[in-house]
């Protein structure tokens, strides 16, 4: 059991490992600051910026992030705190299947429905022209696909605060609202944090829906309605064409290897204050 467990961490630092050696051709042609911040992509010519790709993931995650994290708070108070038991049976069995729809049924999902309701009711209002198929669209189908994690997570941090708290505050005179909004989410905002980190992680890593419905132009989006061009995106279209391209293989590897890299940040700081927050509880 040792040897597999050693076995299993051993296979990060080799994943790892592997995708940095696999960049290294890249960094002998050009400097690290060099690919992160030019915007030009023209592999044919050996120009390869990442910045257009790396804003693409930030503005997608980050608009899944923010249309997210209020549903996904506001439905765990819910659910841990004013819903009966049959509404939680049935709201639970709704998450789970959620949680299980394969991610290309969310890109359909977003092409059929998302991108047209962008295109000819949203879009309109604010510029002259849209395909739909932008940074918003990404962002609300990445936002979808992320609540179930969210809400499973702040569900059990809720559950985790002991009931002394919640009969502390009910017994000075709170209502069950101020209980969940000065008891509640201050006693567990580390913990919300780190569930937040922990969902950026993953929606960091999403590829096939978002690469259905953001356009996949490398240009950098300065606006909602732009389309964007995520890393996970990049790797998924391009990956087949490398072996014509000197120095392709090695720019897909660095895109991976960041990919990684941010991925592996976000876990590690997510696992660490969740094992403080139930050390704390305990």
């Amino acid at each position: 059991m040792f040897t597999i467990t050693v076995a299993s961490i051993l296979l990060v630092v080799l994943i790892g490992l592997g995708l940095y050696l696999k960049s290294v051709p890249i960094f002998e042609h050009s400097s690290f600051w060099q690919l992160i911040s030019s915007s030009e992509w023209k592999p044919g010519n050996g120009k390869f910026g990442f910045l257009p790709f790396i804003a693409g993931t930030l503005w997608i995650t980050a608009i899944a992030v923010i249309l997210s994290l209020p549903i996904a708070l506001l439905t765990s108070l819910f659910l841990t705190e004013f819903s009966k038991t049959y509404v939680k049976k049935w709201v639970f069995t709704a998450l789970d299947i959620l949680a299980g729809i394969p991610s290309v049924v969310y890109g359909v999902w977003g092409v059929l429905f998302v991108v047209p309701w962008i295109s000819e009711k949203l879009a309109p209002h604010f510029v002259e022209y849209s395909t739909g198929y932008t940074v918003l669209a990404g962002g609300i189908v990445l936002g979808i696909m992320i609540l179930p994690l969210l809400i499973s997570l702040f569900v059990e941090i809720f559950s985790a605060v002991p009931r002394e708290y919640r009969d502390a505050a009910l017994s000075l005179g709170a209502t069950k609202w101020q209980t969940s909004k000065f008891v509640i989410l201050r006693k567990t905002f580390p913990g919300i944090l780190a569930a937040v980190i922990l969902a950026v992680s993953r929606a960091f890593g999403e590829t096939i829906a978002v690469l259905m419905v953001c356009g996949n132009l490398p240009m950098v989006p300065h606006s909602l309605f732009d389309s964007c061009y995520p890393l996970p995106a990049l790797i998924a279209n391009n990956y087949g064409e490398m072996l014509s391209v000197p120095l392709y293989e090695s720019a897909l590897m660095l895109a991976a290897f960041l990919l990684f890299i941010v991925v592996f940040i976000f876990n590690a700081m997510s696992r660490a204050v969740i094992y403080r927050i139930e050390r704390k509880f305990k």
